[in-house]
């Protein structure tokens, strides 16, 4: 369907998330918004374990079929809210989304997008309900507003906080950041901890059997909380096998280990992307951990090691745990945009 030389093209398959990959991730290089989340493979794996509802990917093109947008939407019945359009990933599990659109043209691309879902070729719908949009997001800036044109209530509000470290260049530089008590804190922590001559930690490379380390991983995780426990139904856990293979094979996974010896006492899976660590799940055997803080050593040692990297940023991601204020988090907004059609 074709407005303001723009088409709005509709696949109902998962096959898309690997038809349009290429293109989409061309996409996003050259969009304002670009994290993992977004991605195609990021996409794939989500809907695979944890979709439902019918899947609607929208397309935009312009008059020669090069891609300028991407709206990754599904379909679902909510008895409060009726036909609900949101975006594929929308979970906990997902802390940053959005519509896909080349900078620059984002108003042209949002645009196209509602004035398609108003159109009669649009499946029926009651509601567009997107949540965890960064607070720099265009799409937040200007959908609103190109809802308000149909006629539509658009809201928005903030819905979680994601505290980031912005690195330095170095690893003093970066303790100077933190708070006296906090710096002293991870010093001492992690003076106690290199005593102990059985002391190792690594991040998982080729060498590793990587089934073999997420198993691992979601045994510590489990052990961290009942909550956590509960979090890992079968469907997550497939999910997370499935994902550490997509990121590995991708080149963005951060599966890392602190040990005494043989034994794990804590573990996390990170993501990095564009030259940011993204802090996605944690384990912890609170109980072997030696009494030094085996949680607080290991993202010492992420966070020296980022740095050394070159990396630009160490995101602890959606949660305002104490923690993650004590390493220097400075606090991002993610929103929750609905938007709520009139009815006839």
């Amino acid at each position: 369907m074709r407005m303001a030389g723009l088409a709005v093209a509709v696949h109902t398959s998962p096959a898309a998330f690997d038809e349009l990959a290429a293109e989409w991730t061309g996409l996003l290089a050259r969009a304002a918004v670009d994290t993992v989340f977004l991605t195609p493979a990021y996409k794939r794996v989500w809907w695979r374990h944890l979709g439902h509802g019918d899947l609607l990917l929208l397309t935009v093109r312009d008059a020669d079929g090069a891609l300028f947008g991407l709206a990754p939407l599904f379909i679902t019945a909510q008895p409060d809210q009726g036909r609900v359009l949101q975006t594929v990933g929308c979970v906990e599990v997902s802390d940053y989304l959005d519509w896909i659109a080349a900078r620059g043209e984002e108003e042209a691309v949002l645009t196209a997008l509602l004035d398609f879902l108003a159109s009669p070729a649009a499946p029926a719908w009651d509601c567009i309900d997107l949540c965890n949009i960064h607070r720099d997001s265009p799409t937040l800036r200007l959908l609103p507003a190109i809802a308000h044109r149909h006629g539509w209530r658009a809201e928005t509000s903030v819905q979680d906080v994601c505290p980031v470290v912005d690195l330095p260049p170095t690893w003093e530089e970066y303790l100077e950041l933190l708070r006296g008590k906090d710096r002293h804190e991870l010093r001492r922590k992690t003076r106690r901890a290199e005593a102990l001559e059985e002391l190792r930690w690594y991040i998982v490379g080729p060498q590793h059997d990587l089934q073999a380390e997420i198993e691992d991983f979601m045994a510590l995780m489990a052990a961290s909380s009942p909550d956590k426990a509960a979090f890992l139904t079968p469907p997550m856990r497939a999910f997370f096998h499935d994902l550490a293979r997509a990121a590995f094979d991708a080149g963005w996974l951060q599966l890392s280990f602190l040990a005494l010896g043989e034994k794990k006492l804590a573990a996390y899976f990170n993501l990095v992307y564009k030259e940011r660590v993204l802090v996605y799940n944690s384990g912890l055997d609170a109980g072997s951990d030696a009494g030094f803080g085996a949680g607080i050593v290991l993202t010492g040692y992420l966070i020296q090691h980022a740095i050394k990297s070159g990396y630009r940023a160490y995101d602890f991601l959606r949660g305002d745990e104490r923690y993650k204020y004590r390493f220097g988090g400075v606090d991002v907004t993610v929103h929750r945009l609905l938007v709520t059609r009139q009815q006839q």
